[in-house]
């Protein structure tokens, strides 16, 4: 049973940082994919970083490129999703997502993943 718990969604100002955290259960951390998302009102998720199962190959959207950075630390099964340099627009629903098989060229596609946390709140003004 794979569990993925955000934690480090905050209110901040434009120019601030935040680091997000999903802790995830094993399965999920050591093997296959994994990625963040994020979520608007009305809109439907968009990858922001994710992760290969390589464990080395990670992708960005275009709009977080140079200012967010996607890490993992196996011993204590978290992901990481450093951001910098943040800006109103950043302001969203972040989602951890998991999944056990993936293609290479898929890591930001909705569509790949088929677990999910439940969100932690990013507002950046």
């Amino acid at each position: 049973h794979v569990q993925l718990v955000e934690s480090g969604g905050a209110s901040v100002q434009a120019g601030g940082s935040l680091r997000l955290s999903c802790l995830a259960s094993e399965s999920a951390i050591r093997g296959g994919c994994m990625a963040w998302f994020h979520q608007t009102p009305g809109k439907q998720r968009e990858g922001v970083a994710s992760r290969y199962i390589d464990e080395i190959t990670i992708a960005y959207a275009r709009s977080v490129k140079g200012r967010f950075t996607l890490s993992q630390d196996v011993a204590k099964n978290t992901l990481y999703l450093q951001m910098n340099n943040l800006k109103p627009e950043d302001t969203a629903l972040y989602y951890c997502a998991a999944a056990r098989t993936c293609s290479s060229i898929g890591t930001l596609r909705e569509s790949t993943y088929d677990h999910w946390g439940q969100g932690t709140q990013v507002t950046v003004s």
